[in-house]
Formats: structure tokens, sequence, C-alpha cells
């Protein structure tokens, strides 16, 4: 293979910041939508969505700077990891109070149109990533499109807990479907502060 020209690796890194930047305005209103609608209904599901969206905000924050301004990503990707851990944990404190009773999970419509949107924005997000991959064989951009991924199944799982809610009026399904994130949350976590402690033969 020959190697790229450098109007080639321009164009790249162009495609590459428009499309993170796509991704940051689309995970700020996810986020945004999520924990607000989140607070409202009490659903521990819509919280620990919301809640890795915020970090998956800090996640294609981070491969923008790469791309922009060469910056080393460890810091940031340990930052990201232990958040990540730290949502995990109050998710799981969230859900047992909701199955003590102390606040029940409400229906929420638009709940169940932001994780609709999700379900399929944050697919084509990880395709489109995935394409770059392939050209940069940046691993900061590997990690974000597999949190894309990650992020789209985790609105299914969360939608299927609202959506039981909002049929059957179970409530607990809600902390069910939000427990069912926490181990997702917990490997992208570890997954995370591991690979900041190993560095990346692309970080200068």
């Amino acid at each position: 293979m020959t190697a790229a020209t450098p109007s080639e690796l321009s164009n790249v890194s162009r495609r590459v910041l428009q499309l993170q930047i796509l991704t940051i305005i689309w995970m700020t209103v996810e986020a945004v939508v999520s924990l607000g609608t989140a607070w409202r209904s009490h659903s521990p599901a819509l919280f620990a969505f919301g809640g890795d969206s915020l970090i998956e905000l800090l996640s294609a924050g981070v491969v923008l700077c790469r791309f922009r301004f060469e910056l080393n990503e460890a810091r940031a990707a340990r930052i990201a990891g232990v958040l990540l851990l730290t949502l995990a944990g109050l998710v799981v404190l969230t859900s047992i109070l909701n199955f003590l009773g102390y606040r029940e999970a409400q229906r929420s419509l638009v709940g169940i149109g932001i994780l609709l949107a999700a379900a399929v924005v944050m697919p084509w997000l990880a395709s489109r990533k995935r394409q770059l991959v392939a050209i940069t064989s940046s691993a900061a951009l590997k990690a974000d499109a597999a949190q894309s991924a990650l992020c789209a199944y985790m609105a299914w799982i969360a939608l299927a807990g609202l959506l039981v809610n909002a049929i059957w009026e179970i409530g607990w399904a809600d902390s069910v479907a939000a427990l069912a994130l926490t181990p997702l949350i917990l490997r992208e976590g570890w997954i995370a502060v591991h690979w900041s402690k190993l560095g990346c033969d692309c970080c200068p």
C-alpha cells in the first residue's frame, strides 16, 4: 500500500473532526434530555443511560482534541473510567432504592423517544467511526467507536424497561433494566482505566 499524501491525511482529519463535532452535539442533547427526564420520572434506567452519555461526550471531546490539537488522551481516559465506575455505583444505589419503594419510576414518553432516537443514531455514528479507524489506525477513535456501539445496546436495554413500565405499569422493570446496564458500564470503565495505564503507540 502507498502512503497517504498530506492532502489525503488532511481530508481524513477533517472528516474525523466533523464526525466528532456531530457526536458532541448529539451526545449533549442525549445527556441533557435523558438526565432531565430521569430526574422528573425517577427512572434509574434513564439515569444510567444519561450518565453514560455524559462520559461519551467527554470521550468524543478527547478524540476531537486528539485530531485538532494532537493532545495526549491517557489522562482523560483515566478520568472517564473513574467516572464510569462511579456511575455504576450510583445506578445500583438508585435501583435498590426503587426496589425498596423509595421512589417509583414513572412513565416517560420523552424518555422512550430519546432512547429510540439513540438506538438509531448511535449505530450510524459507530459505523462511520469504524470506517475512519481503518484509515487512521487511531486507538482513541477506535475506543470512541466502541462506546458509540455500546450506547446503542444500552439504549435498547433501557428502552425495554421503560416500555414494560409504560405498557404494563411494572415500575420495577425500569430498575431491572438499569441493573442490566451496570455490567456494561463497569466493563467500559475498567477498559478506560486499564487503557490509560498502558497508554498507546499513537500518543505523542
